[in-house]
């Protein structure tokens, strides 16, 4: 039987001399090392207690050993939780204590802040630093390799969490088939071989950066550039020895803003990709006189990984995402679920192999979302033109995406509405030149209440991930409201549309 998605992505290369990851100092890190690593991280996890189907909670700063983590978890069978690095300890609780982890691995620095957070969820703690030391690292020299676990394609692979609107965040639940369906499609559709090497410089907390990006490397035998973090001075020196790179739109704005962007520097490139927020038809455009290279832009959510691209060869329209891939089924439905013709604005519905199994524990909000005939409500608008191109305008329920993070407005509002002297706060996202859109809260005080900003900021940074905070706050005295008492964040996205207007 075999363990379906270890076995595809990594244990085709054991043994493999050829370089792997191209680290920013130089050094390089082959597919036989890579693998050796990732066995005795499987061990250390079998040693610690976990096995198959247990989960394993990482928020870990990017490095090699993060990924050999999440290989050697694979390996073992075991589920595996990334966590974003700026999540609060609070936050943190959450994910820990709903998913019933039985390990969280962090980084040495956030040691004594995580701590009572695994002793109340149960989990035990280790570190694992990006420098290959801490606690786990030392555990992983002592433990026996173990054999690789096997696994059906049907088994989970991973919860990733993606928040909710009512503040509670849900685990989508991915299976081996979810993930390798979706990579060995995209390796086709984006022409990726052994040949190409990946310029990455995106979280691998992400899906954008673990399953679609080191996913489709590992399945094509492609080399990976392995930046820490997106810095546009580093992404600039390693461009030439790279031929595809994939990004949020955050980093191609500030490509743009450096003079060393030139034809020549991005000669040797045969793709650009973008993704996890809406690309400025502006900057596709922009791109293109500066570098001679059409940006491919593509469509993805946690819960499904891609569902739709522009096409490798043809016209790669800006403002659009593109057709459905292969094996994914794309349409736009009414409120009650009925077929819009094309041309139409309704909301995105998907199905296919690399549609999510569900929500972690929470039935009823699964039933909603995914319907018994296997499609899965987006929430986002959408529509398809005459020629196949799919559009998204809007999303619903008032997602944020800012920097390619996805922010739910509800989860800062409560925050928000609890602090002394807060009567109510409507969030919204405002165009942003840089993020794509950025965080705007708008406060209502309580009456003969004098509120600071900065006390707001400072508050707001103890319970919520820096990019989930607001970038502009405003006072009102009122919110606008519809007869039915409903807020009208229209009005609100009207009136602060230009708030960080360049």
């Amino acid at each position: 039987m075999g363990n379906h998605l270890y076995d595809a992505l990594f244990g085709r290369h054991e043994g493999r001399d050829a370089d792997f990851l191209i680290l920013p100092d130089g050094g390089r890190v082959s597919h036989a090392a890579f693998a050796d690593r990732a066995a005795r991280f499987a061990g250390a996890l079998v040693a610690m207690g976990l096995g198959s189907g247990d989960r394993v909670a990482l928020q870990l700063e990017k490095s090699p050993d993060m990924l050999a983590v999440i290989a050697g978890a694979i390996r073992a069978g075991v589920v595996f939780l990334p966590l974003n690095t700026a999540y609060t300890p609070a936050e943190v609780a959450y994910f820990v204590g709903d998913a019933g982890a039985k390990l969280l691995l962090c980084d040495g620095r956030a040691e004594a802040t995580l701590a009572p957070v695994a002793a109340k969820a149960g989990a035990q703690l280790a570190v694992l630093n990006a420098d290959g030391t801490g606690s786990f690292a030392e555990a992983a020299a002592m433990a026996v390799p173990v054999p690789v676990v096997e696994r059906n394609a049907d088994d989970l692979a991973a919860l990733l969490y993606t928040s909710g609107t009512t503040g509670r965040s849900k685990g989508a639940m991915m299976s081996h088939a979810n993930l390798l369906s979706n990579a060995e499609v995209l390796v086709d559709y984006w022409r990726f071989t052994d040949q190409d090497v990946l310029l990455h410089a995106l979280p691998i907390f992400h899906t954008h950066g673990l399953f679609v990006a080191t996913n489709v490397a590992l399945l094509a035998g492609a080399r990976m550039i392995f930046l820490p973090k997106f810095d546009a001075s580093e992404v600039i020196r390693h461009l030439p020895q790279a031929t595809t790179m994939m990004g949020v739109p955050t980093f191609y704005t500030r490509l743009l803003d450096d003079p060393r962007l030139t034809r020549d520097l991005a000669a040797r490139m045969r793709l650009f990709i973008s993704g996890s927020a809406p690309l400025l038809a502006e900057t596709h455009r922009q791109w293109q006189t500066r570098t001679g290279h059409v940006i491919l832009e593509r469509y993805g959510m946690t819960e499904t990984n891609m569902n739709t691209s522009n096409p490798y060869e043809g016209d790669r329209r800006a403002g659009t995402v593109g057709f459905p891939l292969p094996g994914v089924e794309v349409k736009v439905c009414d409120a009650s679920g009925v077929d819009l013709p094309a041309g139409e604005i309704g909301t995105i519905e998907l199905r296919g192999p690399n549609v999510f199994q569900g929500y972690w524990n929470m039935p009823e909000k699964t039933a909603e979302e995914l319907r018994s005939d296997g499609f899965f409500i987006t929430g986002d608008l959408g529509m398809v033109d005459a020629d196949g191109y799919v559009t998204i305008v809007g999303r619903g329920k008032d997602l944020i995406i800012s920097g390619g993070f996805n922010i739910y407005p509800k989860e800062v509002e409560l925050v928000l509405d609890a602090l002394p002297g807060v009567l109510e706060s409507a969030v919204i996202g405002a165009p942003h030149p840089d993020f794509g859109e950025a965080v705007v809260a708008v406060v209502v005080p309580e009456p003969d209440a004098l509120l600071d900003p900065q006390a707001i900021r400072a508050a707001l940074g103890q319970s919520l991930a820096k990019f989930k905070q607001p970038k502009h706050i405003a006072f009102r005295d009122t919110l606008p409201r519809n007869t039915m008492g409903k807020v009208q964040k229209a009005a609100l996205r009207e009136d602060f549309k230009g708030i960080f207007a360049p």
